[in-house]
């Protein structure tokens, strides 16, 4: 372990958890975005608070996180495991920031970002992936399928990363699903879900990110009076 990858690490973090959806409803709109919607400090919950021209920045900055820890790990001449640890790192701080006490979004664009460095074609997967069930309301279950076929890829088709050591990038892969398992499934039951059996909350939040089946019932579950003064803006 060098000490510019340990330096890298913590300047990961602290990169990945600088909150730009939270910044951004707070000077935009005056509002906790934890506090609205879905409660996600990400682009999408801004989406879904704001307005898009709020939440493409947020989308392009947290892309940029997980791009930019990449290629200064490359710049640095790190190894591919130390690379991907970094991109895991990054995520880490933008799900759990210290800024904002551990209480961050689901990291989806900072892991896009860190894939697509270390290949275009698999980033381009995940959004294929991903926003092919966008239109039925399940983005949540295209995110889920996408990362979880990245590994899968990244393995099998042929020299889909340009690197030599692409079983500690595979397993790196394998992390970042994992991290965004973590963070959907390690939470406090809400209000809503209170009466849902044990069982059936691990469902909703694997496949639909959200406690109850009822997509329409959790968006408005926060103020949602006030969220659609604020879409208006």
């Amino acid at each position: 372990m060098t000490i510019e990858f340990v330096l890298l690490s913590i300047a990961a973090y602290l990169l990945g958890s600088v909150p730009a959806a939270y910044l951004v409803a707070k000077w935009s709109r005056g509002i906790d975005i934890r506090q609205y919607g879905t409660g996600n400090v990400g682009a999408s919950n801004v989406l879904s608070v704001t307005s898009k021209w709020l939440a493409i920045p947020v989308i392009i900055f947290d892309i940029g996180k997980g791009a930019s820890a990449i290629w200064i790990a490359q710049l640095l001449g790190l190894g591919a495991a130390e690379q991907v640890t970094v991109g895991i790192i990054t995520v880490i701080g933008h799900n759990w920031p210290v800024f904002l006490r551990f209480q961050g979004g689901r990291g989806i664009f900072t892991t896009l970002g860190v894939i697509t460095m270390f290949s275009p074609w698999l980033g381009l997967i995940i959004l294929v992936i991903a926003w092919s069930l966008a239109p039925f309301r399940q983005l949540a279950l295209g995110v889920l399928l996408a990362l979880a076929s990245v590994p899968i890829f990244s393995w099998f088709l042929p020299q889909p990363l340009d690197i030599e050591e692409r079983l500690p990038i595979t397993l790196g892969f394998v992390a970042l699903l994992l991290v965004a398992l973590a963070k959907r499934l390690v939470l406090s039951r809400t209000p809503l879900s209170q009466s849902v059996p044990p069982g059936q909350l691990f469902i909703n939040r694997l496949l639909f990110d959200r406690d109850i089946r009822d997509r329409k019932a959790w968006l408005e579950a926060k103020k949602p009076q006030e969220t659609e003064e604020l879409r208006k803006g």
